[in-house]
């Protein structure tokens, strides 16, 4: 434990404090890192085993990290140690500075395993930050005050996560890895080093605390943990025929029962009194027919029921469908399928528009089609009806495409894409009920990947029209092959799974270019604000020769927004810059006052060069411009205005647009009271953990998943990706907390595009039913 005398009142730098703090905290930091990279050249070696064609990258990362293993933790140690020799010089290492490079390379591209590695180190610093946010605001404050009094924070704490996370990427840096060997590695610091750094948070600041280093700064008592809350028991007789359901499909290893089960088995129970005993439930869980148990058959049957009670609800009286019955008989399975398989193989135009409308109901125009297309095969359609079965399997099949495509994004050839499946499913419907039922069936499986790809996807990237490429491949192919063998779609949803997994290594990447573009353009609006800040406060509304106030709106304050940019708020070119401002406007005081005979400027000649190059004015221009300046001045002390000249022109140097102000990608629209919402929404959306999916629901209804890619230590506003990738939305936990109470943000269920359908079209049948009943 760290034993010293208490520390004075006051904030003062004690050398004898600050080696005791640096003898508790490196060599544990160090030591908690080479005991972790001990271990991963043992996960590498599992990790081949599984990497199919990366095997041996990650063989050869094995090796290299056995070899270069003294050398990893070496460049480790070696940050931590330069961060904190500059802390104690007084001259706190900027973590961001480093990361960015020596150079400084402002904007500049760099080598995309390089920005690879960066992301990843960043977001695991964020991870730390967010988890371990108590402790290291007290160690800033420590740490701080036995250095002299300094203000630090995450960037310039020599410990903090964000330095850790540097020592990480250096110690890798020179190391002969694949990036993603790389990215792995520095994944598994994530994980194994997450605990033992906090506990050694933990620890240095209570030595610190013992120490007398702001003792009343205590760590904050835990609060007890809170009594669990009882979940109140439903109804017994609701649940028995959804948890029958789970547990058989568990067992047959069928994955969990479908999501929209069990609120439809609790209205259909309510509306219908079918409240089964434990007994009954266990009677019906014989194999029943098709391969289906008896829960799965007696949640079709109540299904079926639904759909027959909201028929004349739902339909037209005229409609084809619903013409009387009379002598009519109903057209055998072999019929429906032969006017399916034409259907599918060249759809109508009628079939295809209503498709692509919002209003007309698909399963109405399929029955329509259907009974039209049977004079086709010699069948006269005045002596012929559908089925009751064959039409409930069309019933709920066009109703569930109606939901996909009135509520999911999209929009023109995905919306073409995704309707030409209709009639392929109608089929699968006819064949195998048990696709309603269990979540692995094959076909629905298949839907999900091709809904997931084509959501949102207007082909404006490269890799989205890849995508959208691949879609129409496997659609095509089912169309083509599919007769009445379901063995397509297993073989068809295994490649396209294959593929996905492929695009979505691009997609991490769209996503960390996101998150590295959108970091990029907040560090520029603080410079911005900082330099326009600085430049009112020294003119504000002061009138100024032409000249002079040119030079200081334009290239000075250009000048100063790129060195807050690249060196932070107090870089060297940044104190620099601020004194060739002051200098200047005390040369116009000067020249006010008429003094005579001064050489104007010239101690500020070689500054004033370095802001013109950041222009693009060199040599004889920026000679020019510094004449201008020098004669203004001159015609000011001479009282001779005539001699007053105007700077010349200057290239127009323009800096990347400022982020948005507002969300992105979502309207709120101008009379939303941006003031009115719940603070408990505000604060959930602060600890939203990072990869959290939320469902973004626009001003028609349509609503869009976005996911949590980064949280900005400047701004605190949240990241949200789309499914590829891309920036969809910016916004703060106020915004969304605003979005939630106007009903245009809720909780990402990820049940997959089928069950989600399967979910509203439950959904509509209830309102329908609510009429009958």
């Amino acid at each position: 434990m760290i034993a010293t005398p208490n520390v004075s009142g006051q904030p003062g730098r004690d050398p004898a404090l600050l080696k005791l703090a640096r003898e508790a905290a490196l060599p544990g930091l160090a030591e908690s890192f080479a005991t972790v990279i001990a271990r991963f050249d043992d996960v590498l070696f599992d990790r081949a085993g599984t990497a199919g064609a990366s095997q041996l990258l990650f063989l050869d990362g094995m090796r290299e990290l056995r070899r270069r293993r003294e050398d990893i933790v070496a460049g480790f140690r070696g940050h931590l140690a330069r961060a904190w020799d500059a802390l104690e010089h007084a001259e706190p290492l900027s973590a961001e500075a480093t990361l960015a490079g020596a150079g400084g390379e402002g904007l500049s591209l760099v080598p995309e395993h390089v920005l690879e590695s960066r992301l990843a180190v960043r977001n695991f610093a964020t991870v730390l930050l967010r988890d371990w946010k108590p402790v290291l605001g007290r160690l800033d404050r420590r740490l701080g005050w036995i250095a002299g009094g300094l203000e630090l924070n995450a960037d310039s704490n020599p410990i903090s996560p964000e330095h850790i996370g540097v020592a990480i990427h250096e110690a890798f840096a020179d190391c002969e890895l694949a990036p993603e060997v790389r990215l792995v590695l520095i994944k598994l610091c994530e994980r194994d080093l997450h605990a033992p750094i906090g506990k050694r948070y933990e620890k240095l600041d209570e030595q610190l605390a013992a120490a007398g280093v702001m003792p009343q700064m205590a760590a904050p008592r835990r609060a007890a943990p809170r009594p669990p809350t009882p979940t109140p028991t439903p109804r017994q007789e609701l649940d028995e025929l959804v948890q029958a359901l789970e547990t058989e499909s568990g067992a047959a290893d069928d994955g969990a029962a479908p999501a929209w089960a069990r609120r439809f088995a609790d209205r259909w129970a309510a509306s219908r009194g079918r409240m089964q005993s434990a007994q009954a439930a266990h009677d019906h869980a014989a194999e029943g027919p098709d391969g289906m148990s008896g829960n799965q058959g007696m949640l079709l049957e109540a299904l079926h029921e639904l759909l027959q009670q909201t028929r004349h609800v739902r339909e037209d009286a005229t409609s084809a469908a619903s013409v009387a019955v009379g002598q009519q008989r109903p057209l055998s399975q072999r019929e429906m399928m032969s006017v399916l398989s034409l259907l599918q193989a060249t759809p109508s135009a009628t079939l295809r528009a209503a498709i692509g409308e919002d209003g007309e109901s698909l399963a109405q125009r399929l029955k329509s089609e259907v009974l039209s297309g049977a004079t086709r095969l010699g069948v006269d359609p005045a002596q012929a009806r559908l089925d009751p079965q064959d039409e409930d399997a069309i019933d709920l099949v066009g109703m569930l495409f109606d939901v996909m495509l009135d509520e999911r994004d999209l929009e023109g050839r995905s919306r073409e894409l995704i309707g030409r499946l209709v009639v392929p499913f109608v089929k699968v419907a006819m064949l195998d009920r048990r696709m309603f039922v269990q979540k692995t069936h094959p076909a629905r499986k298949l839907l999900n990947s091709l809904a997931e790809a084509c959501e949102g996807n207007t082909g404006e990237s490269q890799a989205e029209r890849v995508l959208m490429g691949k879609v129409e491949e496997i659609i095509e192919r089912l169309v083509a092959e599919f007769n009445e063998n379901l063995a397509i779609f297993l073989t068809l949803e295994e490649e396209f799974r294959d593929f996905l997994a492929q695009h979505r290594r691009r997609i991490e990447i769209a996503e960390r270019r996101a998150a590295e573009t959108q970091r990029g353009q907040e560090k520029l609006e603080v410079a911005r604000t900082r330099a326009a800040s600085e430049l009112d406060w020294r003119i504000a509304d002061t009138a100024l020769p032409q000249a002079i106030g040119d030079f200081l709106r334009q290239p000075w304050q250009h000048h100063l927004t790129l060195a807050v940019l690249r060196e932070g708020d107090d870089g060297p070119s940044v104190s620099e810059a601020l004194a060739l401002a002051d200098g200047i406007l005390e040369e116009v005081s000067e020249a006010r006052r008429q003094i005579v005979g001064k050489p104007w400027l010239q101690a500020w000649h070689p500054v004033l060069r370095k802001v013109f190059a950041s222009v693009g004015v060199h040599a004889d221009g920026a000679n020019a411009a510094i004449d201008s300046l020098h004669d203004t001045l001159q015609s000011i002390a001479e009282s001779r205005p005539e001699l007053e000249r105007a700077l010349p022109e200057l290239p127009h140097v323009v800096l990347p647009p400022p982020p948005p102000a507002d969300s992105a990608g979502v309207e709120l629209g101008s009379k939303v009271d941006v003031t009115d919402f719940d603070n408990a929404d505000a604060d959930r959306f602060r600890g939203l953990e990072i990869g959290s999916w939320l469902d973004f629901v626009d001003k028609d209804g349509k609503v869009q998943a976005g996911k949590l890619s980064w949280v900005s230590p400047i701004s605190q506003r949240l990241l949200f990706v789309n499914r590829r990738g891309v920036r969809f939305c910016v916004a703060s936990p106020e915004e969304l907390a605003v979005m939630v109470r106007l009903g245009r943000l809720r909780a990402h269920i990820d049940d997959g595009a089928f069950d989600s359908a399967m979910q509203g079209v439950i959904d509509r049948l209830d309102t329908k039913g609510a009429t009958v009943h």
